[in-house]
């Protein structure tokens, strides 16, 4: 049986009819920028995720780059970060001239729990970035602590977590603002590019907007030296389709995980953990395994594929090499170890077992 790590075909099928009339709508309009199907949108999942404000940008690394300069950080500032992230994170604090300070990471979920963050106070520190890892939320309540005892923003990167929950709460309304992407492999994922920043802050929010939009307020108007990072109107009109099916296909996720969590039992390796007081929306399925290699070769041999997210530790890419970040144990056995298994809306269970099965049939160090 072959498998690949992820495909969107079976999901696109399903909402094909309505991605297609969504589509011919934007094109029979004739209105591709800043119209009605992106203010829309930012209506809806704002209100989905609870909060009073969103803005489209056009990707998910804009969206923390904007909110970094939208709440005034820049050259001189230190905002600390996971170890073990998706380089975006980093870069955005970077791309802002800010300077990236690496936190290890809690080894169970991967996410930032308040751990070892005083340690990395420092009288530069301006902002923390914790990044709701794979689908389930950082430990918020002692982070949030930590940032109001230090005077500090709170930027959540919530790029794999749509719907995700913490104390009843959706990832992107706890802290100051909230980032998101709707890159294609996302749980709420665009046929493209896209990202949106979410916020309760109407000033913010109209910062963010204008320094997405050439800095203007109003139209020739600039008040900032700004960028060009707007939402389109056909990716924001899938956007809307894609996110009345959002509550049902991260259902569905829990559902594969449940059986992986349930049938997976070899003592090579360490399954993921949900922690205390939240949901998880599983953007992938992350286990651990000391031969992590073996594994995906094992796999693979038997045509599942898999992913590594993220092979190379923040402080060990090439980019980073002159800045001598800090190399914490725990990012770097994560990225060490961490395996992802095949994981699509539409999988069956004659699939999932089959790679259950496999994992398990794999020769024990």
């Amino acid at each position: 049986m072959k498998i690949p790590f992820s495909t969107m075909d079976r999901m696109h099928a399903a909402i094909r009819n309505d991605m297609m009339a969504a589509f011919e709508n934007c094109y029979d309009v004739g209105w591709f920028i800043q119209g009605r199907q992106c203010e829309e949108f930012e209506k809806e999942f704002a209100a989905y995720c609870g909060g009073e404000y969103c803005v489209g940008v056009a990707n998910g690394l804009d969206a923390l780059f904007l909110s970094i300069r939208a709440l005034g950080l820049g050259a001189g500032d230190e905002i600390i970060v996971p170890g073990d992230t998706f380089i975006a994170t980093a870069l955005a604090v970077s791309y802002a001239g800010a300077t990236p300070v690496l936190a290890e990471p809690d080894l169970m979920t991967a996410n930032l729990d308040g751990h070892g963050l005083e340690e990395l106070v420092t009288e530069k520190t301006r902002a923390i970035i914790p990044v709701h890892l794979y689908g389930q939320m950082a430990d918020m309540d002692p982070i949030m602590a930590f940032a109001k005892k230090h005077n500090l923003y709170v930027i959540e990167d919530c790029a794999q977590a749509h719907g995700a929950t913490y104390k009843g709460r959706k990832a992107g309304t706890i802290g100051d603002v909230g980032c998101f992407s709707f890159y294609p492999g996302k749980n709420l994922g665009a046929l493209g590019d896209g990202g949106a920043v979410v916020t309760n802050n109407k000033e913010l929010a109209d910062k963010v907007r204008a320094l997405g939009n050439y800095g203007s307020d109003r139209k020739y108007h600039h008040i900032y030296k700004a960028t060009n990072s707007r939402l389109d109107e056909v990716q924001a009109a899938l956007l809307r389709v894609k996110l009345r099916h959002l509550d049902r296909q991260n259902e569905e996720r829990n559902r594969i995980a449940a059986k992986y969590l349930a049938g997976i039992k070899h003592p090579d390796v360490v399954l993921p953990v949900i922690g205390e007081n939240r949901t998880h929306v599983w953007h992938i399925f992350a286990l651990m395994c000391k031969d992590r290699d073996g594994m995906a070769k094992w796999l693979g041999d038997h045509e599942i594929g898999t992913n590594c997210h993220y092979p190379i530790a923040v402080a060990d890419q090439p980019c980073y090499a002159e800045e001598n970040l800090v190399r914490w144990p725990n990012a770097t056995k994560i990225a060490a170890e961490e395996l992802s298994l095949p994981f699509f809306i539409g999988m069956t269970d004659e699939e999932i077992q089959y790679v259950i099965d496999t994992v398990n049939a794999f020769p024990a160090r």
